[in-house]
């Protein structure tokens, strides 16, 4: 069944016009609106009382957004965390059943870790989506407890709620799990199973819940049924009123419910008031009404019911008179009116009136012609709706007939036009239809409906073809009588043609593909054109097909397929194919100077030649072509080689058994033997040959090692090659290796074997592989299981920690703790809560786990025992340089002396430092005074502070060199705390025999056991060694050469810093002198890096840059994957490879600099690679071509894309004269909420803290 729904003009224009309440008249899809309907402004406040103009209104219809994103946070502690010290935090099970709920749920979930490491934990999203993730986030993340809660059996249907809405309401709001036993159950508990929180919410919830219910009455009275009505009353109003007056909730049955019982709910004064109305009710209806019965046809009925009962709701309101319908599946047509006698009459009219209002009209059309009628898009019954608008029209499917209902007048007018309509369209319109084999359809129809789109746009007829799963041959053609017949008389001709057509498929492997169709499609076009009636389909690449279809008369497909598959044997003769290793270093020898040698190889051999590419490590060379011209090949190729080199070639034999391991995973023991041996090539055998016999070619020498050593290998292997394989979890590995490898180490040396842990990429994780002599193998595999065990046998052990040392362990989110369960498999220690006041550490795991565990935490408290704290002065301008690229140095002091560094606050006026006298005038009243700015904190026991404390003024600071003899000075003697050299200003000491140093140590007040060492310095140092260090020089190197000076990632220029110990500032971009060069630091420094720039300029000069044109397709090739080949190239050739930029004039042009003789090699060796390139791009682009579907015709751009006009209003503010539109991009016209303005980096130290 179909209907045709038709949208109105009015309906339309105002459905577009959105918030207007005037009627826009017209039709235009392309209707813009103005400024103010778009974007109606905010009324303004007025006085009360007042009412609102028009644009008031027009908000009002506005419904107000409400958020739909929400966010909750709720924090599990740390005794009721599921998983508990599972590594590093938001790697372990945790974060993964959190993506796994928020895959699930939606919403987007936050953890974080408490100080007292409990976790915190953010929801966000959708309410339903954040109340489902808390639900199994407490679920799977918190430990669970449960409880029961006893209520009467009949008052869990309360709890349930209707669909157990109450009861996920209930679940979801507490998170927790509410089992409720089922009705045969005789048991009233209900168990709750969540956290402690959610358990008292939800046992609180449920004993309401039953509170509520204990103080309601149920009552259910049964009343005949046709008395039910009066008891509701006309648009149950009467029952509403007696619901409002007693409280009490009244459920009357529905009238197609056949059930007479009527329930009342409520406070049980309530219930006995409402049940006291309704036989009040019931006893007087009964008493005064009667019947009368009336037929009316079956038809009709549905006019007197009207939607949704409102006509017999009238009738009630209007008369008191009841009106009983039959049953929908019911054949009677009898109704039954009952009521008071003096209104019977009244409401028989009212029946009789309704039923005759609306007609319905049957009128006959040929099924075929239904949508012609309808008209494209319902144009022909659009405007008959549109002029009649309470007419309903209905189109059946299949069957000649339109069904009209509506009022009669108006069902007579469009009962007339459609049939105005039919006998014109009988008149203009003809079919027929063809019986075609279901075969030939997809044929008819054509590629992409070529044929069939034809045939209707030739003949202006429309051709319905059967859909395959309709099996059925008959093919109908509708449309002008004549367009009609010429357009059977062609489908015809095309079913007959095609009836003594063949198909035939031959099997062609799909690497002969490419071959048979040519460069640019030549040699397919050569075959097409010798065989034109044969249509030839190649399958789609990426479809990995063999087959290659023929279509056309019979004798024709025979010739056709007798003459491709006479074609494939000949390719398949000619694709024989070797590998001939030969060493990359005399690749480009075979290769020759532009291509001559491989391109006469090819030519002379009549053979396809293939050399890997320059990035790749392979060294084979594959030869392609009949069998004879491929040896022949490889014989010359092989004598290139051997006039190169001294190449030797040798057999040895080995047995096939021993061959996989011989060459190991992926290749690697095989390799490293080559590598050895100084690259010889050894080839064993294919799998399952059978064959013992290795072969070895390289240079004599190196032959004779590397067979000795496979043979020295093969004899290891039958001896040593007994593997055991042992299980042990993920978390033991580290234990059983120990700290440094030392356990392991120990079971090695006893029982001589190899023991092998898994990889972190090795799917089996567990798995522990022992290899060597069988004794050997058996003792280590029972020493590890023996270790296995013990750590399977888990113990709970504890200690006493002082409670100030309890932070260390814990802070920086639990690292210690983390480490020690990573170093000792997996065991779990934990610390009292913060504010328990308890000194009692629990450590739980394997036995042998939980000692050592035990003894480092005593080692770690040791440590913190005897910690010190050590002042160091540095002035505070020198800070970065100590600290190190990204503090790189200092990290690496604090982990080699295990130690804690603090530098002081960035102070604003550091700036305000005296300059640094140049080249050794400074003068003697200069004075060095420390402020608190400059003091480096250095924190943890005594002899591991002076380590760190010396490494960072010698290693730390940058080193001042030998001083020069003149200020007989001496820098190899290092600062010592208490006595020792005396100390100048980067913290570098010299000692010299008239200057003295002092320090002292002062104990704290509070007893921590820190030492403070204060170091007093002496200014005549800091003005010898600042007068040493600024010695500067300039030189001037042209601009040009100043990025091959700085190098890649200012590798070149870091380097000479690094050599000579000098800082060396190249010009700003705005300075007046772009050439000059700053070199800084002591004198005889500055001089060597001085010649060191003057050497490497001089090397750049000595350059040449040439320009080469390569084909802009191959670029990316020769560049390789982020820029990995022509590195390769560039170091190989010592030379520069600039390649164009993007949109460049001459894309094809490539600038190569370097030596003379370098640069043209590097030439050379480009055009061959373009050569050899192009090859492989031009097939490539030919098959793409020959592949490619044909261009759509349109007005879309390249990437198929039709060009959309963006949002338009008309009288905008901006289109006044004056006015300007206003700027998207603009952060002034259009501000980010919620962002603030970051302040301006003053200072590379940041924004001064307070």
């Amino acid at each position: 069944m179909s209907s045709v729904a038709v949208l109105t003009q009015e309906s339309f224009a105002e459905h577009r016009s959105g918030l207007r309440d005037e009627e826009i008249t017209g039709t235009d899809e392309a209707y813009i609106p103005t400024y103010l309907e778009a974007f109606p402004p905010l009324p303004e406040k007025g006085p009360p009382g007042e009412k609102g103009g028009e644009l008031t209104g027009a908000w009002s219809k506005i419904r107000p957004i409400k958020a739909s994103v929400i966010t909750q946070v709720f924090h599990v502690p740390l005794e009721e965390r599921r998983y508990r010290d599972n590594g590093q935090f938001g790697e372990g099970e945790e974060a993964k059943v959190c993506l796994d709920i928020m895959q699930r749920t939606g919403a987007h979930i936050e953890l974080s870790l408490a100080k007292d490491q409990g976790l915190s934990i953010m929801v966000t999203g959708k309410l339903d989506s954040v109340m489902k993730a808390r639900k199994e986030i407490v679920a799977r993340l918190q430990t669970q407890a449960s409880a029961t809660v006893a209520i009467p059996k009949e008052h869990h249907r309360f709890v349930i709620g209707k669909n157990g809405e109450k009861l996920q309401e209930l679940e979801l709001k507490t998170a927790t799990k509410i089992a409720i036993p089922r009705p045969e159950d005789p048991s009233a508990n209900i168990r709750i199973t969540g956290t402690k929180e959610g358990i008292e919410k939800a046992r609180h919830e449920i004993l309401l819940i039953s509170a509520e219910q204990d103080k309601r009455a149920v009552e259910r009275i049964s009343l005949e049924k046709a008395f039910h009505p009066f008891v509701a009353g006309a648009y149950n109003r009467l029952v509403q009123e007696m619901s409002q007056e007693t409280g009490a909730r009244i459920s009357i049955p529905p009238p197609s419910l056949a059930k007479d019982e009527i329930v009342i709910t409520g406070e049980k004064e309530a219930v006995a008031l409402a049940i006291a109305r309704i036989r009040s009710v019931y006893e007087e209806k009964k008493r005064k009404t009667t019947t009368i019965s009336v037929e009316v046809k079956k038809s009709q009925h549905k006019y007197i019911v009207g939607p949704k009962g409102n006509t017999l709701q009238e009738i009630m309101e209007s008369t008191g008179v009841s009106v009983e319908m039959p049953p929908l599946d019911s054949d009677s047509e009898t109704i039954i009116l009952r009521g008071e006698p003096d209104k019977l009459g009244s409401a028989l009219t009212q029946v009789y009136a309704k039923a005759k209002s609306v007609t319905v009209v049957e009128v006959m059309a040929p099924a075929w012609l239904h949508r012609f009628i309808i008209g494209k898009k319902g144009q022909n019954i659009g405007r008959i709706t549109q002029q009649l608008p309470k007419v309903h029209i209905e189109f059946t499917d299949g069957e000649e007939k339109i069904s009209l209902e509506g009022p009669t007048e108006e069902v007579e007018q469009a009962q007339a036009q459609i049939q105005e309509i039919i006998k014109d369209l009988l008149v203009k319109m003809d079919y027929t239809e063809v019986n075609i084999e279901q075969r030939f359809h997809r044929h008819l129809i054509g590629k992409n409906g070529a044929n069939i789109n034809r045939i209707k746009e030739q003949y202006k007829v429309s051709v319905r073809i059967p859909q395959d799963t309709e099996r059925s041959g008959l093919v109908r053609i509708e449309g002008d009588p004549q367009g009609v017949q010429l357009a059977r008389k062609e489908l015809m001709e095309m079913a007959q043609r095609m009836e003594n057509e063949r198909t035939k498929d031959l099997i062609v492997e799909q690497k002969f593909h490419r071959t048979i169709i040519g460069q640019k499609g030549e040699k397919i076009k050569e075959v097409r054109d010798k065989f034109p009636e044969v249509i030839i389909n190649f399958p789609d690449p990426s479809q990995k097909s063999d087959i290659v279809q023929l279509r056309g008369p019979k004798n024709e497909v025979e010739k056709c397929a007798k003459f491709l598959q006479k074609l494939i044997a000949d390719l398949i003769e000619n694709s024989y194919s070797i590998s001939v290793p030969i060493f990359k270093q005399f690749h480009k020898n075979i290769i020759g100077k532009g291509g001559a040698n491989i391109k006469k190889i090819r030519e002379e051999t009549n053979t396809k030649i293939d050399l890997p590419t320059e990035n790749s490590d392979s060294e084979m060379i594959v030869i392609t072509g009949r069998k004879g011209n491929c040896e022949a090949a490889r014989d010359r190729i092989l004598a290139i080689q051997k006039e190169l080199a001294n190449i030797k070639e040798t057999e040895v034999t080995i047995p096939a058994k021993l061959h996989n391991s011989l060459i190991g995973s992926k290749g690697c023991l095989v390799r490293s033997v080559m590598e050895e041996c100084g690259g010889v090539h050894i080839h064993f055998p294919s799998e399952g040959s059978g064959s013992d016999r290795v072969t070895i070619r390289g240079p004599a020498g190196e032959v004779e090692r590397a067979r000795r050593q496979l043979l020295q290998l093969a004899e290891e292997k039958q001896i040593n090659n007994f593997t055991a394989e042992l299980q042990a979890k993920p978390e033991y590995h580290k234990f059983l290796i120990g700290r440094g490898g030392a356990n392991i180490r120990r079971v090695r040396d006893r029982t001589g074997a190899r023991i092998i842990f898994p990889s972190p990429d090795d799917p089996e994780q567990e798995l522990i592989t022992i290899v060597g002599r069988e004794e050997a193998v058996r003792l280590a595999q029972k020493e590890l299981e023996t270790l296995v065990r013990n750590l399977d046998d888990v113990v709970e052990d504890s200690m006493v920690v002082d409670p100030r040392h309890h932070r260390h362990f814990v802070c920086r989110r639990g690292q210690v703790l983390r480490e020690l369960a990573e170093e000792y498999g997996g065991v779990a220690v934990s610390f009292p809560r913060t504010g328990t006041h308890s000194d009692r550490v629990t450590l739980k795991g394997a036995k042998e786990c939980v000692e050592a565990a035990k003894r480092r935490i005593q080692e770690i408290i040791e440590d913190l025992e005897a910690q010190v704290t050590v002042e160091v002065i540095v002035p505070q301008r020198y800070h970065r340089a100590v600290m190190g690229p990204k503090g790189s140095r200092i990290q690496q002091i604090t982990r080699d002396c295990e130690v804690q560094i603090k530098f002081p606050e960035r102070d604003e006026s550091a700036g305000t430092d005296p300059p640094a006298h140049e080249n050794g005038d400074a003068g003697p009243e200069a004075e060095f005074v420390p402020r608190k700015n400059d003091i480096i904190t250095i924190s943890g026991r005594s002899e591991k502070c002076e380590m760190a404390r010396a490494a960072l003024l010698v290693g730390g600071l940058p080193p001042f060199g030998p001083a020069p003899s003149s200020f007989a000075l001496r820098s190899s003697a290092l600062l010592s705390l208490g006595s020792g050299p005396g100390y100048c200003g980067r913290g570098s000491s010299l000692r010299s025999p008239s200057l003295h140093h002092r320090a002292e140590r002062k104990r704290h007040p509070q007893d921590d056991g820190r030492i403070r060492g204060v170091e007093e310095l002496s200014s005549q140092h800091c003005q010898c060694v600042c007068a040493l260090r600024s010695f500067r020089l300039t030189m001037s190197v042209h601009p040009k050469y100043h990025p091959k000076i700085i190098g890649r990632k200012g590798a070149v220029i870091s380097q000479i810093r690094k050599d000579h110990d000098v800082n060396v500032q190249f010009p700003d971009k705005g300075d007046e002198q772009q050439d000059l060069i700053t070199i800084s630091g002591y004198e005889h420094n500055v001089e060597e890096a001085r010649a060191a720039i003057e050497k490497l300029v001089s090397a750049l000069e000595e350059m040449i840059s040439e320009d080469v044109k390569l084909d802009h397709r191959v670029h990316a090739r020769i560049i390789g994957a982020r820029g990995k080949a022509v590195r390769k190239l560039m170091e190989e050739f010592k030379v520069d490879i600039r390649f164009p930029q993007p949109g460049s004039e001459d894309p094809d042009r490539v600038t190569v600099t370097g030596l003379p003789e370098n640069v043209d090699n590097a030439i050379d060796h480009l055009l061959n690679l373009e050569e050899e390139y192009m090859m492989s791009v031009t097939e490539t682009e030919t098959m793409a071509a020959y592949m490619k579907p044909p261009s759509r015709a349109g007005g879309a751009d390249e990437d198929g894309r039709v060009p959309v006009k963006g949002f338009v209003v008309r009288d905008a503010p901006w289109s006044a004269a004056g006015n300007k539109a206003p700027d998207m991009s603009s952060a002034e016209d259009f501000p980010t909420f919620g962002m603030g303005v970051a302040p301006k980096q003053t200072s590379a130290w940041g924004p001064k803290k307070f």
